[in-house]
């Protein structure tokens, strides 16, 4: 089975649903921040392990903690998993912090400030 190929795809569009309704729904660990979504699956083509990328709105220590609570519930999350998506193996799972969202906020900000001076500086009548 190909890496891309539409059955694998199939396999990770329903594992990261799934998985996105255990985190928010029914895990009570308190470490878990509120804001926590998952970003994006990859299953391996085997069956045998997955990639979740998680995406936590919250400063460094939030993050931290939450990974830190998945990764102990783990064995909680990949039994759930096993019972709502029915495949011949159940993947284990590794929580991977996906900063992206965070680093695409940051660079919007920037690109804003720049805008911002630039404007500052026509409204001066400054040339470059």
């Amino acid at each position: 089975m190909r890496k891309n190929s539409i059955k694998n795809t199939r396999i990770n569009g329903e594992v990261h649903r799934e998985l996105s309704n255990i985190i928010r729904g029914e895990i009570k660990d308190p470490r878990i921040h509120p804001m926590t979504s998952v970003v994006s699956v990859e299953v391996a083509p085997d069956l045998k392990s997955c990639k979740a990328y998680i995406s936590v709105l919250g400063d460094e220590e939030a993050q931290k903690n939450t990974i830190a609570g998945l990764k102990s519930a783990e064995g909680y999350i990949r039994s759930r998993l096993a019972r709502t998506v029915n495949l011949r193996n159940t993947p284990e799972i590794r929580f991977i912090l996906d900063q992206s969202i965070e680093y695409g906020v940051a660079m919007s900000k920037l690109i804003d400030d720049v805008n911002e001076r630039d404007k500052e500086r026509e409204a001066k009548g400054e040339d470059d």
